[in-house]
């Protein structure tokens, strides 16, 4: 569909850039895979790429959405993307990305309330951007993804006028010079005969935003070189001797990568922690929050370094397997179970009963929910023929269907039980049982979440309209199957009205799971209350850790 153009860098580019970009990366990612040869052979770049734009657009189509009225200021916008993109930054390229948005956040959203931005902002966003990337890499290296970003902010600052497409095809144009010249700047990519391919992936995301400003489509750029291309190097990835004697060499076992809440301080001491143990040392993010990005060989070591520094989360940790740069001699694979659950969860005190149920658990910290990617990661790591996957969440219905469908391409068979909270997938987890038939076992769970009403309890952010009538900023609200039923001022009152609302219509079994944030004494009361007022109705309580919600209930 042809995109209409944009003017002016304002809210409404933003929004359009980012789904653009993740077009383009949608339909190169593949490619990029291919090409990616440094600085590990992993074929996981233009995943990795896709999977932090798509967290970048997700979080821009949050604040639209919240807008009832009018539409979010350019500010808003750009730190949505750059917020997205740093809690959903994935590898070395992704990392990258993230801070590339984050460079060109800081500039646009020091316009303020500012409606849009001009050619002249672009011009110090894309500069701004490619010197913040290179000033996060712990040893810039040439023939990169920062080498691409250096010529597009070089040719931006080149170009003349205000007109903001000017601009983005002028660092469009400088952007594929220079990734053009890639591999005569590394010996990894000269002997592959292909180009960078994160620099590829940046390509790909500077057309879009020509696109954007344009309606224009950018010229398709190939990954390969000629010299490639007519050796018919075309037929798969690029091996792991593509880079045997450049930088991976005998290089370290594993990817590790957190999310870090931090003070600038002990990030820097981090840094240079970090930096002694691995390579490809990439930190970026600032305000508290960074993403840590590090190849090492003692995995552990690198989680705790985290802890010291600050408050690590999202850890992931990758072991670079059989056939890439990294590999010493044949592993045999893991046989794959029959089946598994993936569930997401709140907060990480469920994490852990998920986990000692034997689910595979994919954490949404508030505010943060996980992207599609991220649920097929969980899917993969659980390493099943047969998935069971449990949203607990209604708004994440959208993203888990195209996991679930995602999974199914790789030939995973996956059965995604709609759960609306995470009571719900404690109830279809409690009468999972993996030995029964495929369909027999989805259909006891599915029942079971089903027959679990859902309920929780939190405090309002805003002034709102609510079907119980006008609540205020601070006010306790009550929410029925995702509905606010009662407003009140006190949590354990409101709590209890919840519960005896929920218990009149019947119920055998009732589950409070306690976030960090709840009353002390708030179990006890409700378990009293329940014991005095409904016969024959048990409780079980959980704690959930940083949940969001004071108080989740479920009644069976």
């Amino acid at each position: 569909m042809a995109q209409v153009p944009q003017t002016f860098f304002d809210a409404l580019a933003v929004r359009t850039w980012c789904g653009l970009a993740l077009e383009s990366l949608g339909r190169a990612r593949e490619e990029i895979d291919a090409i990616n040869v440094y600085p590990v052979a992993d074929g996981d770049t233009g995943t990795n790429l896709y999977l932090t734009v798509e967290s970048a657009a997700a979080a821009v189509e949050a604040v639209f959405t919240a807008y009832d009225v009018g539409k979010p200021t350019l500010a808003d916008a750009v730190r949505a993307m750059a917020h997205g993109a740093l809690i959903g930054a994935r590898g070395n390229s992704g990392t990258i990305l993230a801070q590339l948005l984050r460079g060109m956040a800081q500039v646009l959203a020091a316009e303020g309330e500012t409606a849009h931005t001009d050619g002249t902002g672009l011009r110090l966003a894309l500069r701004t951007a490619a010197d913040s990337a290179r000033q996060a890499v712990a040893h810039p290296v040439e023939g990169t993804v920062l080498t691409v970003a250096s010529a597009a902010a070089d040719a931006a600052g080149a170009a003349t006028g205000e007109d903001c497409g000017a601009i983005a095809r002028a660092a469009f144009d400088g952007a594929r010079a220079a990734l053009a010249a890639t591999p005569g700047q590394l010996a990894a990519l000269e002997r592959a005969g292909v180009v960078d391919a994160g620099g590829r992936g940046l390509v790909a995301v500077l057309g879009a935003l020509v696109e954007t400003f344009t309606g224009e489509a950018a010229p398709v750029v190939a990954g390969a070189t000629a010299t490639r291309a007519r050796a018919g190097a075309g037929d798969g990835p690029a091996g792991a001797e593509d880079c045997a004697d450049g930088p991976g060499e005998g290089g370290p076992a594993f990817e590790v990568i957190y999310l870090l809440e931090a003070e600038d301080a002990a990030v820097a001491r981090l840094r240079d922690r970090l930096d002694a143990l691995g390579d490809s040392l990439v930190v970026v993010g600032g305000d508290g929050l960074w993403n840590v990005h590090v190849h090492v060989d003692d995995a552990g070591a690198a989680v705790e370094a985290g802890v010291e520094a600050g408050r690590p989360y999202r850890i992931r940790i990758t072991h670079f397997g059989a056939g890439d740069a990294h590999s010493t001699g044949e592993r045999t694979p893991r046989e794959r179970v029959q089946r598994a659950v993936v569930a997401v969860v709140p907060g990480e005190g469920l994490a852990g009963l998920y986990g000692e149920a034997g689910a595979t658990t994919v954490l949404a910290r508030p505010g943060e929910p996980p992207a599609s990617g991220e649920l097929v990661d969980a899917v993969r790591r659980a390493h099943a023929r047969e998935v069971v996957l449990l949203p607990n969440d209604a708004d994440l219905r959208h993203t888990a269907a195209a996991a679930a469908e995602q999974a199914r391409a790789e030939g995973i068979r996956v059965a995604l039980i709609p759960t609306r909270s995470a009571v719900q997938g404690i109830a279809a987890l409690a009468v999972h049982e993996p030995e029964r038939r495929f369909d027999e076992d989805v259909v006891s769970m599915t029942s079971a979440a089903g027959a679990t009403r859902h309920a929780e309890v939190a405090v309002a952010e805003h002034r709102s309209w609510t079907s119980a009538g006008i609540c205020q900023a601070g006010d306790v609200l009550g929410l029925i199957d995702g509905d606010v039923a009662v407003i009140g001022a006190d949590v354990t009152a409101v709590a209890e009205t919840v519960l005896d609302r929920m218990l009149a219509a019947g119920g055998e079994l009732v589950t409070l799971v306690l976030g960090d944030d709840a009353p002390g004494p708030i179990a006890e009361h409700l378990e009293s209350r329940v014991r005095e007022a409904y016969l024959a109705v048990d409780t079980v309580v959980y704690r959930g850790g940083r949940q969001g919600a004071l108080l989740l209930i479920g009644v069976e």
